[in-house]
């Protein structure tokens, strides 16, 4: 199987605000055209309220087919190079815990400060806010960094076809008053967008041929910016340009399936990507983002009964991007490689990250961010490098549990059945017993 894939520069940083805005500075997209629980430190939280239900559970996979284990190490540094102090905020000392689902388990393992509290953003992201010096004084500088223990797990997407999928009409009625809103940055009372989208889908409501139709327009008139700009773009814009990258392109999909109705968002993560390296700086220099095998990524998210929650990828598609139901089912997050971060679902960030670039410019307030994703043995539960008795007693602890039950941990959860620690999951991590970075 082919993948296309290109890395591209600034974009905008990683949310609430911050780390949203962190994310967008790099985006990963195709070559030319388109091709449960959360446990964070020891701390079991429930599933984000109102946040969009996890995407469907794939069709179990064949046992061939391992999953992935990561280690992601992200630093930040927040320099005052100006002659004002910077009062550093909440969203400023955010760090996204990513999405914990069928697909995945993710544990926040270091973190260089105390975690002062973990809350959720307007989006019901779940996010932790670190305890360090709030007030920054001209040429004082600090940083934090965080690490991540990743199991990645197979996924797949079931076959998708017109004749099986429901109409707009079995939509349920409470997803589209939480999904189809109508706020910035998802335009839906913009004249010239509604005129497309009405004129792209016309009297269709077979949900999956009007999702089908949204894909193929936007791939046939949206190109891929051949000049990086350094902000996203608003959906009237993207059109204006007839350009834009992978959450441009996503925001102006999403935008036209709200105005027909079908619940939808913007999903955001980060790619493994072997032996890459990149340093970019923008925002006039402000902005120094550092990578190492890792690309972010962003792609849409929609509601298709009866399927549910589906992936839809207009700018990154495994193997040939002929079909436009190829966006859905090998979109990048069918990728083991590819880890879900955080949905997007009311946030204005298009905003934000234009006032987020303006407030550094203005008050010469400068960040350096570095990224670094390692991959690891699949038995390395405790992310070490190094797969010991350590790792045995941790399966072991988790021995028959089940999600949700007391001595559940997910990152044992290696094997088929997934959902239950057993003599499977031992085996998994016997069979690498001894191996060694």
């Amino acid at each position: 199987m082919k993948v296309k894939i290109k890395l591209i520069g600034v974009k905008g940083l990683r949310k609430v605000l911050f780390s949203l805005i962190l994310m967008f500075l790099v985006c990963l997209t195709s070559f030319g055209r388109p091709v449960g629980s959360l446990y964070v430190a020891g701390v079991s939280e429930g599933a984000p309220t109102p946040s969009p239900p996890p995407l469907p559970p794939s069709p179990a996979p064949s046992y061939a087919v391992r999953g992935m284990r990561f280690v992601l190490r992200s630093t930040v540094m927040f320099v005052n190079s100006g002659n004002s102090t910077w009062m550093l905020t909440d969203e400023d000392r955010a760090v996204g815990l990513f999405m914990n689902n069928s697909w995945q388990t993710v544990l926040l393992i270091n973190q260089s400060h105390p975690l002062e509290k973990i809350v959720r953003d307007e989006d019901g992201n779940l996010i932790a806010i670190l305890s360090f010096e709030r007030v920054l004084e001209p040429g004082e500088n600090v940083s934090y960094s965080v690490s991540y223990n990743i199991l990645s797990r197979p996924r797949t997407i079931s076959n998708l076809e017109e004749n099986k999928s429901g109409v707009i009409g079995d939509i349920p009625e409470y997803l589209r008053e939480m999904f189809c809103v109508s706020a910035p940055p998802w335009l839906t009372e913009d004249e010239e967008i509604r005129k497309i989208a009405l004129s792209v889908a016309g009297n269709e409501t077979n949900v999956l041929r009007i999702v089908k139709k949204f894909v193929a327009w936007i791939w046939q008139n949206i190109e891929y910016p051949s000049q990086q700009h350094e902000v996203p773009f608003y959906p009237n814009e993207t059109l204006r340009n007839r350009e834009g990258d992978c959450d441009d392109q996503a925001i102006l999909f999403v935008t036209f399936c709200r105005i027909f109705g079908i619940p939808s968002f913007v999903q955001v993560g980060c790619v493994y990507l072997s032996m890459f390296h990149s340093n970019t700086t923008s925002w006039d220099g402000h902005v120094t983002h550092e990578l190492w095998q890792i690309g972010w990524h962003g792609w849409a998210v929609a509601y298709i009964p009866p399927w549910g929650w589906l992936p839809v990828d207009l700018t990154f598609v495994v193997g040939a991007p002929d079909d436009p139901v190829n966006a859905m089912r090998y979109s990048a997050v069918t990728l083991r490689e590819v880890v879900q971060y955080m949905n997007v679902s009311e946030t204005d960030y298009v905003a934000s990250t234009r006032e987020y670039r303006d407030f550094l410019q203005q008050n010469g307030f400068y960040l350096y961010i570095g990224d670094e994703m390692d991959v690891t043995f699949l038995g390395d539960l405790n992310c070490d490098f190094v797969v010991n008795i350590s790792d045995v007693a941790v399966v072991a602890v988790a021995y028959g549990s089940t999600v949700g039950g007391p001595n559940w941990n997910g990152v044992a959860d290696v094997a088929e059945p997934y959902g239950l620690i057993d003599i499977v999951d031992v085996a998994e991590v016997a069979r690498e017993f001894g191996l060694r970075a």
